[in-house]
């Protein structure tokens, strides 16, 4: 499996391209293919969390941080009107910032799952 797997996904850095590749080196390429599935399922795309943080603009805010599996902030978010906009707009900017820090987490939780296996 040669490194142009990471390539396909969506949405996808140079940053996190050089992490994932830097992760895996040590993985056979049975483990390299496991560990694409299993990220792959997880991962969270950019885009994604743009488009749903800016739902917030218009209906309901929060939406982007369930999905990054922070429950506490997401309520936070839906009752304060996303602290009365101001987080929104601070997410909106940072987006791509909060999506790498979940796929990190997600990358370093898929790699310890499959060199256990």
């Amino acid at each position: 499996m040669n490194d142009f797997y990471f390539a396909m996904l969506p949405g996808i850095d140079h940053e996190e391209m050089i992490w994932l590749e830097e992760l895996t080196k040590k993985f056979d390429p049975e483990a390299r293919k496991k560990f694409l599935y299993l990220y792959q399922a997880r991962r969270k795309d950019p885009q994604t969390i743009l488009l749903t943080c800016l739902l917030g603009f218009v209906l309901v805010n929060g939406v982007h941080r369930f999905l990054l599996d922070q429950i506490l902030w997401g309520l936070l978010y839906l009752f304060t009107g996303g602290f009365c906009l101001i987080g929104t707009i601070i997410d909106a900017v940072n987006y791509r910032k909060l999506t790498w820090e979940y796929n990190k987490q997600v990358s370093m939780e898929v790699a310890s799952m499959v060199g256990r296996v």
